[in-house]
């Protein structure tokens, strides 16, 4: 990862301004790569298999896995099939994936400080 940083020459020779990190919208997980990783950790802990999953979900086990590595987006008809199959409620999913967002600190919007 790379600095990106905007300040002027003058301020920067002053020594008054301190360049920080910011992260970039590239530095972002994708909302399909943690929705996967919550739907392949849920499916672990109730120590069921990716066939077993997609069996009950109707859907083909290569394709379930395509979405539990964000591979493919879902869509909403889709995950709630697979959360039939997990016996977990979609809005639980949206929550454990948001969660997991803010605390990786990307589901604000505007500046971020980063502390060293």
């Amino acid at each position: 990862m790379s600095d990106s940083v905007e300040i002027s020459a003058d301020a920067a020779e002053s020594g008054k301004v301190l360049p920080f990190r910011t992260r970039r919208a590239t530095d972002r997980p994708k909302v399909r790569d943690v929705l996967g990783d919550v739907l392949r950790d849920e499916r672990i802990s109730q120590g069921r298999t990716l066939a077993d999953v997609a069996e009950d979900a109707s859907v083909s086990l290569p394709y379930l896995s395509e979405i539990e590595r964000g591979r493919k987006e879902v869509s909403s008809d889709l995950l709630e099939s697979v959360c039939d199959a997990l016996e977990i409620d979609v809005a639980t999913v949206f929550e454990r994936t948001a969660d997991r967002l803010r605390a990786n600190g990307f589901a604000s919007r505007g500046p971020q400080l980063l502390a060293a």
